[in-house]
């Protein structure tokens, strides 16, 4: 069996400091579909009058929906996850456009490496930081 090459979607190497990063608004449509999968239906993210009358003001967008946007950076590496920590640090609102990071931080010898992750908020603030251990894709060399 050919072993896969994705020349364009994961780093040179396994390397500590490669990092792969990108920019996505969320809309009221990732919000809905994130919410209807995940049937996370808690009044912030789903109740205008209720989130209006807290620290919010507006509807928020599910934590793990920003969290996840860390999961497109794994596929990119064809990254298997084994284990996810999340700090959410502040609120991410229905049409902000937030950018997700990862970094390599560690690589072992046993092959699992360890990934430092964070999304921006629209005010070049973190409003999630992550760490992510788990066993990268194996692909040809690049050309």
């Amino acid at each position: 069996m050919l072993t896969p090459l994705l020349p364009h979607r994961i780093p040179n190497a396994t390397r500590v400091g490669e990092k792969v990063a990108f920019t996505r608004t969320l809309t009221e449509a990732d919000a809905a579909l994130f919410i209807g999968v995940t049937w996370d239906v808690n009044p912030y993210h789903t109740d205008d009058a209720y989130v209006a009358e807290t620290r919010f003001g507006r509807r928020i967008v599910p934590g793990l929906l920003t969290a996840s946007l860390l999961t497109h950076l794994g596929g990119l590496w064809a990254f298997l996850a084994t284990e996810m920590a999340f700090e959410f640090l502040g609120p991410v609102y229905i049409g902000d456009t937030v950018t997700a990071e990862s970094e390599i931080v560690e690589v072992n010898e046993k092959g699992w490496v360890r990934l430092a992750g964070r999304v921006i908020g629209p005010d070049g603030q973190d409003v999630l930081r992550a760490t992510i251990r788990g066993y990268p894709g194996r692909f040809a060399a690049r050309e």
